[in-house]
């Protein structure tokens, strides 16, 4: 590994849920405030929208994080690959609850009952299903039906959705209509990149620039401000760097990384 070459405690770049490492960049700040809006005005539905990389699922950790720490029941979960069981299950042991082998109906009751509780309680509870544009037709179609169950002005529920911006019409009519609030993330800035990258290094245990400005430049033009690219190419343009015995990183480092290394368009 490059750690020992650049001085550094951690491998800053890797693309992982580790909240350390979460930058929060004034549209992710922006994305967190409406977040917490939607729980404490007690709305029920809200879109979590941004392309691929842009840090949709991080985001939503980092608000469950908060929500658990304020005392809050929160299931936080993906809808990739799921049938209506499976999802239900999740939701169950989230609460707090054992599903065991119990049927459609009984996993449905048991949810329900759980949320019937917190609402006697006076908690807020915050469902939030990520990858919800890639959910299947069987699985959105038990969303609606939570989306939908007591719409009371008493009904503490909020419910947040999140998928890539071009593909949540497959939400359908209905959760659109549903959705009180959208939240979309942006891609970044130069000054964002630029700000990340120090901070990041930082948090690694390196204080000195290892990036000079035109690669920090470079960096930012060929990931387009995507987070997630831009973390992949930071990590490769390290990995080479250490390779090459360079004490600072240049443009051209970035260059030949993203020609050369096999960089991923998302």
């Amino acid at each position: 590994m490059y750690q020992s070459h650049w001085g550094l405690q951690d491998t800053p770049f890797r693309n992982r849920f580790d909240p350390r490492f979460f930058f929060e960049s004034p549209t992710h700040e922006e994305g967190l405030a409406r977040l917490h809006f939607l729980v404490e005005q007690q709305r029920r539905l809200g879109l979590l929208m941004g392309g691929s990389g842009t840090g949709k699922s991080l985001l939503l950790e980092i608000f469950a994080d908060q929500m658990r720490r304020r005392g809050f029941p929160v299931v936080c979960m993906s809808l990739v690959g799921l049938e209506p069981p499976e999802m239900l299950r999740e939701m169950a042991i989230q609460f707090g609850r054992d599903p065991g082998s119990r049927t459609m109906p009984e996993l449905w009751q048991m949810v329900l009952d759980r949320i019937r509780e917190y609402r006697y309680q006076q908690w807020a509870t915050v469902v939030l299903l990520d990858d919800a544009d890639q959910a299947s037709g069987a699985v959105l179609t038990h969303v609606v039906r939570l989306a939908q169950y007591d719409l009371s002005p008493e009904s503490r529920l909020t419910l947040v959705l999140a998928g890539r911006q071009e593909r949540m019409g497959r939400l359908g009519e209905t959760l659109l209509e549903l959705s009180e609030l959208r939240i979309d993330l942006q891609d970044w800035q130069r000054d964002d990149t630029e700000s990340y990258i120090a901070r990041t290094l930082t948090r690694a245990g390196c204080n000195k620039p290892l990036f000079d400005k035109p690669a920090i430049v470079r960096l930012h033009e060929l990931s387009q401000g995507v987070p997630r690219r831009l973390n992949q190419l930071a990590d490769l343009s390290l990995a080479a760097g250490a390779g090459q015995e360079l004490t600072q990183i240049n443009a051209e480092t970035v260059e030949s990384v993203y020609h050369e290394l096999g960089v991923v368009e998302i």
